[in-house]
């Protein structure tokens, strides 16, 4: 169930994410200006389809993730490896990283888990949450063998009660060329990643909170 002020967001297809220049369907939301070339170029994470199942408590708040400070900046940053972090020169974020990274955590667990009410920390709602998802992100970029990473924790748990798991992400996937479209693509994938996880967590706790 989606919340009203959440509208629904169509889903491509992973071939149609990953198709042209490394996935353009998560490519700049404003290039450069013809009147201002100084402005960078927006990216924005996208949600990444997975698997529809029934489950789960019947609210769940996605809470605004941690991310580590060396992440979150305006730039994005392209690389880490060799002692060294490199930004993408003229490639800025769309908005700050980790309240993107919630809305779009929440936007996949809202289509993995259609059975649940689902919302990311700070929006206005009417009801009350049962359980949360925490993430804490320390790596989002690509290493220095090319592949796009994301490290951190990952926590799942009732509210006021007993009950939860978490997990230690390190997961990696190829990027298609060189560019910032095809890393973001590859992170919006691995995102998908998380929320596979996540989903899965929360279809295990079931829908009723275990006795105080």
């Amino acid at each position: 169930m989606r919340l009203s002020g959440h509208p629904s967001r169509p889903f491509a297809s992973r071939r149609a994410v990953l198709r042209g220049a490394g996935g353009l369907f998560a490519v700049a939301a404003a290039g450069p200006l013809a009147a201002c070339s100084s402005d960078p170029n927006l990216y924005a994470l996208v949600p990444w389809p997975g698997a529809v199942q029934a489950g789960g408590p019947a609210v769940i708040e996605v809470r605004t993730p941690s991310v580590a400070t060396s992440l979150d900046r305006e730039r994005i940053v392209r690389s880490e490896g060799d002692y060294r972090l490199k930004t993408a020169s003229g490639d800025a974020w769309s908005e700050s990283l980790p309240s993107m990274i919630g809305h779009v955590l929440t936007a996949d667990l809202q289509q993995r888990l259609p059975g649940s009410t689902i919302f990311a920390q700070n929006d206005a709602v009417a009801t009350t949450a049962l359980a949360a998802v925490e993430l804490t992100l320390t790596r989002f970029s690509r290493d220095a063998g090319g592949q796009a990473v994301l490290g951190g924790t990952l926590a799942v748990h009732w509210l006021g009660h007993d009950g939860g798991a978490s997990d230690v992400l390190a997961l990696n996937l190829p990027v298609s060329g060189s560019g910032t479209a095809g890393l973001v693509a590859a992170l919006s994938a691995l995102l998908g990643q998380v929320a596979d996880r996540a989903a899965a967590h929360l279809r295990a706790l079931g829908p009723v909170a275990p006795p105080v």
